[in-house]
């Protein structure tokens, strides 16, 4: 079913109470619904991720992606503002984490809410969605080919960041994680190695590896977009969802 949908540009109180910008979908036929925090991918807050947003709400889920670089260049194209962090070193986990935590208090005060919220992210934003699952009482966090979830960057990576498996333990929802077999960030090793620790904190996660696939087959708009994994992909989600904050 798609359901009907409002979607605007809103502002957040994110880390350290800063107003930040967001984008905000929500379907406008149901009297209550779960939520889902969007994580953009390292090319920053773009029309692709808008639209990944606006497509949560037409199934029903309110979902709301918080502009991770609105602080170094606001109202900038996505590409400049992405090009400003990656030159920043990325964003530091501690703020990552706080935004997220404003964006899940704000769908968990909608009058229409379930109470319920869960977290995405793509790319980069795949570990940093694990990262706060760690960190936040998210019911689900879905992790879409995140690398360095496990496994150090090599020297020349332009971002600031380290492994996170260590804080597994802290995990209170459901994992999900989507990979491509292809993918060098994160390996098909790396992910093995992360269901491990996944297994040995006692942890529940599904993941699936999705052959002739790499990094960022989800992106329709790039050509490593791969059309049959995405599509049973975006199965997993829903299905995902269903059961963790439906």
């Amino acid at each position: 079913m798609t359901h009907d949908l409002n979607a605007s540009t809103i502002s957040i109180a994110g880390h350290g109470g800063d107003q930040i910008e967001a984008y905000f979908a929500v379907p406008t036929d149901v009297d209550q619904h779960g939520s889902i925090v969007v994580i953009h991918h390292l090319p920053g807050y773009d029309e692709s991720t808008k639209e990944i947003t606006r497509r949560f709400a037409a199934h029903g889920y309110a979902a709301l992606m918080p502009n991770l670089y609105h602080r170094e260049a606001p109202g900038a194209d996505p590409d400049d503002a992405a090009a400003i962090a990656r030159n920043n070193g990325g964003i530091p986990d501690e703020r990552l984490v706080g935004d997220v935590e404003g964006a899940m208090k704000y769908l968990k005060a909608l009058s229409t809410s379930n109470g319920k919220v869960a977290s995405i992210g793509y790319c980069s934003g795949g570990r940093q969605s694990f990262l706060a699952g760690c960190r936040l009482p998210l019911e689900g966090v879905i992790d879409c080919y995140g690398a360095f979830v496990v496994g150090t960057p090599p020297a020349e990576f332009p971002l600031r960041v380290t492994p996170v498996v260590g804080e597994a333990s802290g995990l209170t929802g459901e994992v999900l994680g989507l990979f491509g077999a292809e993918d060098k960030f994160p390996d098909t090793a790396q992910t093995e190695e992360l269901a491990d620790a996944l297994r040995a904190a006692g942890k529940t996660f599904t993941f699936r590896t999705y052959e002739n696939a790499g990094h960022a087959f989800f992106s329709p708009n790039r050509p490593s977009y791969r059309v049959e994994a995405a599509n049973e992909g975006w199965d997993e989600i829903f299905a995902f969802l269903a059961r963790t904050v439906g």
